[in-house]
């Protein structure tokens, strides 16, 4: 079997040619260099259960989950990303580019999520590149947030006795490449900016929000069947695309917790 990449633009590559169940492992050591270099991978066609996810998660170390989601009752390590029962207001369910668990001093480091159910129309995840949102930085941006550090917080959840505030560089240096990276998340969680004022610290996180999620900066990937997706939360930022979605979006979630 030959394993086939295809860079996706502007942040992705796209991994075919092999099936994770053969072998959950197999593919871990290349999936981190991929991941570190384009922030995203996605595995289309991957026939594998929960058991098999599990292994391939556990390839990259040690699981995280985030307290105060439910897990899954099968798998206590995974949890449900769905939109079921999540219409009844008649609007869709609310989702803004984010960082998974970012309010916690060492965030995860991998996210991926396993297709369970795909909807006959929408629900794709997009996600940005944050390597190229720093790069591209206008000169005076750059210059208001050369270090200065976002204290991010915990909304949503009921996180029990664990962190619920973390302090993170705005420009982060990635911990395998080393490349900085724009380092933020939904504004909701962005509590305050070092050495800003509210004010001042609200408007700057949503002119850098607005900088990262350009059109040309984000990959929006449409869900098929049996999809595997994998992305490195130093580097990406994304969020769930509920406009128009026709039918069910089920998703099962795993996280590990460092870079092994």
């Amino acid at each position: 079997m030959t394993v086939q990449t295809d860079i996706l633009d502007p942040v992705g590559v796209r991994v075919s040619g092999v099936q994770v169940a053969d072998d959950p492992t197999a593919l871990v050591a290349d999936l981190r260099g991929l991941l570190a270099e384009h922030g995203v991978a996605v595995l289309p066609g991957q026939v594998l259960d929960d058991d098999q996810f599990l292994a391939f998660l556990r390839g990259f170390g040690d699981l995280a989950f985030t307290e105060g989601e439910t897990p899954l009752d099968s798998h206590p390590d995974l949890n449900v990303i769905s939109n079921v029962g999540r219409w009844d207001s008649g609007a869709p369910p609310k989702s803004s580019f984010h960082v998974d668990t970012s309010y916690v001093s060492r965030p995860p480091s991998y996210t991926a999520l396993r297709a369970v159910t795909v909807p006959a129309q929408g629900g794709a995840t997009q996600f940005t590149n944050q390597y190229r949102a720093a790069e591209t930085l206008p000169d005076d941006l750059r210059r208001r947030v050369e270090g200065r550090t976002i204290t991010h917080v915990v909304t949503g959840v009921e996180p029990g006795d664990g962190e619920t505030e973390a302090e993170h560089p705005i420009l982060r240096p990635h911990p395998v490449t080393g490349r900085e990276a724009l380092y933020l998340t939904t504004p909701a969680r962005c509590r305050s900016v070092s050495g800003l004022d509210r004010a001042e610290g609200d408007a700057l996180v949503q002119e850098l929000l607005a900088h990262s999620t350009r059109p040309d900066n984000t990959y929006a990937h449409a869900w098929a069947p049996e999809d595997l997706v994998v992305w490195d939360n130093a580097c990406v930022l994304h969020r769930a695309d509920h406009a128009g979605v026709v039918g069910d979006r089920v998703m099962h979630r795993g996280m590990v917790a460092s870079y092994g």
